[in-house]
């Protein structure tokens, strides 16, 4: 579904993506792990046509465009880092908003937000709440909520517990089984390596910028490296 070629990527003379080969499957779900600053949201807001990049992204076996919108119509989907929602309009307009690739109006929307409140029981609650006032945990459905309204084949979801309780991380890590469950790709990227290994199928490390090992979970369950330098082992 997703292949990227020999991607590099700059901020001004600074490269921060080096040479990076890595591919989904359609219905797979891959984590991309590594420390802040690593080049992980560089990669996703590559792949989202939010940064210029050389290399080649493709994507259902077509070259990517290059217009975020033109890939958003595709079904390749971002829920960014930070949630980047509207604090001062309501949940349900918020994830609204999210279904405007489909150009339909509220009404033919609904089944696509009924099966948001199933995933997400409380923003069914907090439909009318301002978002501003939602806590972090609540917050981040919303945001992964108004990315699954766009019907996405592929989602890419940057660093989705930043700040986020366990108790939360835990229903973040349900929902995303039940999101891959129903055939949605998922590309995750995460500094929180356990739950980054929950469900992925594949597994990659990124540190400063190049890609340094692949695999399935388990296999990064039982990497010396992988274990002392992310998973906390003596």
């Amino acid at each position: 579904m997703l292949t990227i070629q020999d991607l590099n990527v700059y901020y001004a003379k600074a490269q921060v993506i080096r040479n990076v080969n890595l591919h989904v499957k359609a219905g797979e779900f891959v984590s991309v792990i590594g420390p802040n600053g690593a080049g992980k949201t560089t990669l996703f807001r590559s792949i989202a046509g939010l940064k210029e990049y050389e290399g080649k992204i493709g994507f259902s076996d077509h070259p990517l465009p290059v217009e975020p919108s033109h890939i958003v119509r595709l079904g390749l989907i971002q829920c960014p880092e930070g949630r980047h929602l509207f604090p001062y309009m309501t949940v349900i307009d918020n994830l609204l908003l999210g279904g405007f690739r489909h150009q339909q109006s509220n009404q033919a929307l609904k089944p696509e937000l009924e099966k948001v409140y199933q995933l997400f029981p409380v923003l069914r609650q907090r439909a009318y709440q301002i978002v501003r006032t939602l806590s972090g945990g609540e917050q981040q459905m919303v945001a992964i909520g108004r990315a699954l309204m766009s019907r996405p084949k592929l989602l890419l979801l940057d660093e989705p517990t930043i700040g986020l309780a366990p108790i939360v991380r835990k229903l973040i890590v349900e929902a995303l089984k039940k999101i891959s469950e129903a055939g949605v790709a998922i590309l995750l990227s995460e500094q929180n390596v356990p739950f980054a290994l929950e469900h992925a199928q594949r597994v990659y490390l990124l540190e400063t910028g190049s890609l340094v090992k692949t695999g399935t979970a388990e296999e990064f369950r039982h990497d010396e490296y992988v274990k002392k330098s992310y998973l906390g082992a003596a």
